[in-house]
């Protein structure tokens, strides 16, 4: 099982996510009370939360985690590193008490995705970081996801690994490409589609398929949107909503194409050379899962230092060969193309581990859902899939 299929989208909330949803003014922190007392100097350590299934491990012990070991070595710095994020909601509910009562939370650096991370920054719950301490972040950060609008100019997140909403499809069983989101609703795939349950992961893709701009979309954009899809339901034609399910369903056949992850395809493809992804000719959504320092984190200097190592593009290759999402790190790329290794140099020509110049053209990080949207939002959509 992949990372980003764990992801749920809008879920069991909980009074904290409700009250970030709403935009409660109490939960807001201001800048200037947001740091603690930075310990790094004297405790070499740091507390890592991050995704199961999101790191490099060792191929014969996988307790070991070679990428933190060489940062250990290199700078003396411990990490403590925890796979305790299943769920966006749910890790906000744990850490957001502590943040809005200005305490410290025990983690120096997370991991949560762009929507989630939109509403950390709306808070006020994480820092910003010293740009002038992270050299390698500053050179080697993907253009393409250097500017997000829930974060002007990246000052308070990173990316950690990134990748594309797109289609993946059985081009054998299917008898033919599929190059448009538009294709998805042709009558031969009537009850063999699935879509995204999450409003969050499935909206841009659809969205593009209509032609809308997602970095400025609206109100009627999205009400439109659910009642094309109220009308595909009501036809039959969307099998069902999907978490991860929709991994298993296309392996056997039960789905013939289906919103997907590109991180879950390459893995699809291992063991099923039919499976095939592609970015719409409408375009396809570009997202990442950030790296945060929360408020009053007490290694605050630590975690600076742990993401620009990962920004070096020896550690992002060795990092991205692991993992295979889109790399952030697009001078990775020639590291695995000059490794000598087959199977690394194989890596460097994926398009869904770097992407292409034809298939960036078509990538678009969509605007986050508003405060004063997301409830409205998301009770039209979970009407529709039965969440």
């Amino acid at each position: 099982m992949s990372r980003r299929s764990l992801l749920r989208g809008i879920g069991g909330a909980g009074a904290a996510a409700a009250l970030a949803g709403c935009g409660v003014p109490a939960a807001f922190v201001d800048e200037r009370d947001r740091a603690g007392r930075d310990l790094s100097a004297r405790d070499r350590t740091l507390d890592f939360a991050n995704w199961p299934l999101y790191i490099d491990t060792d191929d014969d012990d996988t307790s070991k985690r070679p990428t933190l070991n060489a940062f250990r070595e290199r700078t003396g710095i411990s990490v403590r590193y925890t796979e305790e994020i299943n769920d966006n909601d749910e890790f906000f509910g744990k850490i957001g008490p502590s943040l809005m009562n200005h305490q410290e939370t025990g983690r120096d650096l997370i991991v949560v995705s762009d929507w989630m991370a939109a509403r950390f920054v709306r808070l006020g719950w994480v820092q910003e970081m010293d740009r002038a301490a992270q050299p390698h972040v500053t050179k080697h950060l993907n253009p393409q996801l250097l500017v997000p609008a829930f974060d002007a100019g990246r000052l308070h997140s990173v990316p950690w690994q990134s990748g594309i909403t797109g289609i993946a499809y059985n081009r054998r069983k299917l008898g033919r490409e599929l190059r448009s989101t538009k294709e998805l609703w042709a009558d031969d795939l009537r009850g063999k589609v699935t879509l995204l349950s999450g409003l969050d992961e499935s909206m841009s893709l659809l969205l593009q398929g209509n032609g809308v701009d997602v970095t400025r979309w609206t109100r009627d954009d999205f009400h439109a949107l659910c009642e094309q899809i109220e009308g595909l339901v009501r036809k039959k034609h969307i099998r069902r909503f999907t978490g991860n399910d929709y991994i298993k369903d296309l392996s056997t056949g039960d789905v013939l194409a289906c919103q997907a992850y590109s991180g879950d395809v390459i893995q699809l493809q291992a063991d099923n050379p039919d499976i095939e992804f592609v970015v719409p000719e409408e375009g396809g959504e570009l997202w990442a899962e950030s790296l945060m320092i929360p408020n009053r984190a007490r290694h605050k200097t630590n975690a600076e230092k742990l993401i620009d190592y990962y920004y070096e593009p020896e550690v992002a290759a060795e990092l991205a060969a692991w993992v295979n999402y889109v790399c952030p790190v697009p001078a990775a790329q020639d590291v695995l193309a000059d490794s000598g290794d087959e199977e690394l140099a194989a890596l460097a020509e994926d398009p869904l581990i770097f992407p292409d110049a034809d298939m960036r053209s078509r990538l678009a990080i969509a605007r986050d859902i508003r405060a004063d949207e997301r409830q409205e939002f998301a009770k039209r959509w979970n009407a529709i899939v039965g969440l």
